[in-house]
């Protein structure tokens, strides 16, 4: 009889290890697959790290260009002495816009009186671009906005030279690396 309770015993000890081991491999089983997917999930979340690390970068550059060409613009825009250099500043500008030919118009006017005489040279207008600070804001589609604050000096005969303040508005083209719109607003 006491055979039988240890036999008894020993078959139950092993019936429950039997079930203890299977749990285990079970729980093994889950462990396994629980590491694969986290293994999964850090992998995806690499990817988005990099595909948002690519684009801030992308961003930030085009960010950067953007404020640069409107600052070149300005530079260009605002500099000239004589009638003269102010009909060439469209041309130093023209390979950094794609402006709308009646927006072109308007910045780039003659400045010619009714009489055809140069505004410019009789009244010995002079424009120095002096400093500019730019900005950007958020990125629309392709199209990053930028801002400058221009601070230009300006004389004419008989004048004394003054300072000016003139806020630019801009839209950049990321596809085109081009301004594709500006405005000009007196502060």
């Amino acid at each position: 009889m006491k055979n039988k309770v240890l036999l008894s015993i020993r078959g139950l000890l092993l019936v429950g290890l039997g079930i203890m081991m299977s749990i285990t491999n079970c729980k093994r089983t889950q462990i396994q697959q629980v590491r694969k997917e986290v293994s999964q999930v850090n992998k995806q979340q690499k990817q988005v790290t990099t595909q948002i690390d690519n684009l801030q970068t992308t961003y930030n550059a085009n960010d950067q260009i953007a404020k640069s060409k409107l600052l070149a613009f300005a530079k260009d825009y605002y500099t000239f002495s004589s009638q003269s250099d102010y009909d060439k500043r469209f041309s130093k500008v023209s390979s950094i816009l794609a402006l709308a030919k009646d927006q072109q118009n308007i910045l780039f006017d003659s400045s010619l009186d009714a009489t055809g005489g140069s505004r410019i040279d009789n009244l010995g207008l002079t424009s120095q671009y002096q400093t500019a600070t730019g900005y950007t804001s958020d990125l629309n589609n392709q199209t990053i906005e930028v801002l400058a604050t221009v601070i230009i000096q300006t004389s004419g005969t008989g004048q004394k030279a003054i300072n000016q303040t003139v806020l630019l508005h801009g839209w950049f083209d990321t596809q085109t690396q081009k301004l594709t719109s500006i405005k000009i607003n007196q502060v």
